[in-house]
C-alpha cells in the first residue's frame, strides 16, 4: 500500500504520515513549505518529501491520496487527482477508519491549549503504563514525534476545529468519535472559516453529539461561550475543571514563581507536585489532562507523578538557547490570549527581567484584521515589541498598535529585524519568538549573531 499525503508537512498530515509508516504502509507526500521540526521528523521515518504541488509526483500513481486542508481547487496536483479518478480521502477520516476505529479516544477541543493539554494527558497516560497510541499538533518533548500508534486501545487526539479539507468543510473533529473529551475554552477564531462565533458552536455542538452517553466531557468551567454550547445540548456526563472555586477539578499554584502546584479532584483528594512548566493557562491545560486521565483508570498522585517528569513541548515556550544570560524562546503563540497569557506568566515568573517579544502576524485570522483592536492590549505588558510586518496586512495594522507607543519596532524585512534586536537585547532578557510559522529564521539568526558577538 502507498499512500501520498499533499500538505504532508503540517503537524497534523506529518502526524498521519508517522501513524502510516508504523502501519507499514510506504507514505510520501507533498508541501510548498518544507521546514523543522516536522520536516526532521519525516525524513527520520523515512518518507520521501516532494516539493511543491505539481502533477508529476502522482506518477506513477499511488494507492490513495490523502488530502491536507491546505489544499483547494484549481491546484495542479489536485486537478491531476481528480482527473485521474485516483482513490483520496482526508487526513481525519484516514485516522478515523485506519488507527482510531475501536480505541477509546481522548480527544482535546478548544481555541487555546489544545496541544499542551494533549501533550499532558499522552504523557500521564504513558507514565501510568498504558501505551497510548497520539496525534498531537506539536512535538511533545518527552516522546520526541507528534505522533505514535501506541500498543494499547487509549488514543490522545488533539481535536481542531479548523476544516477537514476542500471536499469536506466540517471541522476535523467530527470524524474522531470521542469517549474522553475535553473542552479547554472557546473563542472566535478561523475567521478564514468561520464567519462567526455561533458558526463555530455549531461545529461544537456537532462534536458533542458525537460523544456516547457512557463517555465523558470536561469543560473549563468559567468560559461563557462553553456554557452556550453545553445549553445547545449535552448527553454525556459533564466534569468541570478551573482554578477558582466553583469546579469539580481545581488547582493552584503553592509559590509565587508559579513552580509548585496542587490538584484537588471532585471527592476533595488532592496531592502537590513540582513541575518545569508555569503560567495560569498551563495549570489548566495540566488540570484538564489530569481529569480526562482519570478517565482511563489514571488516579491523581499518578497523575501528578507524571506531571512532575513532563518537559513541555517544541514551539511551546520552547527555550532554545541562552546566551550571555539573555534566554532565547519559540513560541507558537499567534492569538491575542494566547500572547497575553504568555507574556503575564513570563513576567510572573522572571520579575526582575525585561520580557521581549519578536512576533509574526501570519495567522489568517489575523491577516484579516480581526484580532487588530485586541492585539496592542495583548503586548501590553511586553517591554520590547519586535513586530514583522507582512506586505498583506492591511492599513490600519499599524494604528492597531499605536499603544505600544515607542516600545513597537516594526520591520518588513527579517533581516532588519534581526539586527535591530541584537543590538538592543541585555543580558538578562527574556525574549520570545511568537509565530505559527517559520519567522524566516530569525530565532535562530539572532542566537547566531548574539553567539558571535557575545559570548567570552
Amino acid at each position: 500500500m502507498h499512500i501520498h499525503i499533499l500538505g504532508i508537512c503540517g503537524t497534523f498530515m506529518g502526524g498521519i504520515a508517522a501513524l502510516a509508516r508504523a502501519a507499514g504502509v510506504r507514505v510520501t507526500g507533498c508541501d510548498a513549505n518544507v521546514y523543522p521540526p516536522m520536516s526532521t521528523q519525516l525524513r527520520e521515518l523515512g518518507v520521501e518529501i516532494h516539493e511543491g504541488f505539481d502533477a508529476a509526483q502522482l506518477d506513477p500513481e499511488p494507492d490513495w491520496v490523502v488530502v491536507g486542508n491546505v489544499m483547494s481547487r484549481g491546484n495542479e496536483v489536485v486537478e491531476a487527482m481528480l482527473d485521474r479518478g485516483i482513490p483520496h480521502t482526508s487526513g481525519p477520516r484516514w485516522l478515523a477508519d485506519n488507527v482510531l476505529r475501536d480505541r477509546h479516544v481522548l480527544a482535546v477541543a478548544g481555541t487555546h491549549g489544545k496541544t499542551t493539554t494533549a501533550s499532558m494527558l499522552a504523557w500521564i497516560l504513558h507514565d501510568a503504563g498504558h501505551a497510548p497510541g497520539f496525534l498531537i499538533g506539536g512535538i511533545p518533548t518527552n516522546f520526541g514525534v507528534s505522533a505514535s500508534f501506541g500498543e494499547s486501545r487509549y488514543f490522545v487526539v488533539e481535536a481542531d476545529e479548523y476544516d477537514t479539507a476542500f471536499f469536506d468543510k466540517r471541522a476535523k473533529f467530527v470524524h474522531y468519535g470521542p469517549r474522553t473529551l475535553v473542552l479547554n475554552n472557546l473563542e472566535f477564531d478561523h475567521a478564514d472559516i468561520y464567519k462567526d462565533i455561533d458558526a463555530i458552536l455549531w461545529q461544537f455542538h456537532q462534536l458533542l453529539r458525537t460523544v456516547p452517553g457512557s463517555g465523558r466531557i470536561i469543560r473549563n468551567a468559567p468560559d461563557e461561550n462553553l456554557d452556550a454550547l453545553i445549553n445547545m445540548g449535552c448527553w454525556t456526563p459533564l466534569d468541570t475543571f478551573g482554578t477558582g472555586e466553583k469546579a469539580d477539578w481545581t488547582a493552584r499554584f503553592m509559590d509565587a514563581a508559579e513552580r509548585r502546584i496542587s490538584i484537588e479532584d471532585p471527592q476533595g483528594n488532592a496531592g502537590e507536585t513540582r513541575w518545569k512548566l508555569g503560567g495560569r493557562h498551563n495549570l489548566e491545560n495540566a488540570l484538564a489532562a489530569v481529569a480526562a486521565a482519570q478517565s482511563a483508570g489514571v488516579t491523581l498522585q499518578q497523575s501528578l507523578a507524571a506531571l512532575s517528569r513532563f518537559e513541555g513541548v517544541k514551539r511551546r515556550m520552547e527555550r532554545t538557547a541562552t546566551v550571555s544570560d539573555i534566554a532565547i524562546y519559540d513560541d507558537f503563540a499567534h492569538h491575542p490570549t494566547a500572547i497575553r497569557r504568555t507574556i503575564a506568566a513570563m513576567k510572573r515568573r522572571y520579575p526582575a527581567q525585561r520580557i521581549v517579544v519578536a512576533i509574526e502576524p501570519r495567522s489568517n485570522t489575523m491577516k484579516l484584521g480581526v484580532h487588530n483592536d485586541a492585539l496592542a492590549e495583548s503586548l501590553s505588558e511586553a517591554d520590547i515589541v519586535w513586530m514583522y510586518r507582512p506586505a498583506d496586512m492591511g492599513k490600519e495594522f499599524e494604528s492597531s498598535l499605536a499603544p505600544l507607543g515607542d516600545r513597537l519596532r516594526m520591520f518588513s524585512d527579517y533581516d532588519m529585524l534581526v539586527s535591530d534586536m541584537s543590538g538592543k537585547v541585555l543580558s538578562g532578557d527574556q525574549v520570545i519568538f511568537m509565530s505559527n510559522g517559520g519567522f524566516g529564521s530569525a530565532r535562530q539568526t539572532l542566537t547566531a549573531v548574539l553567539q558571535r558577538t557575545r559570548s567570552s
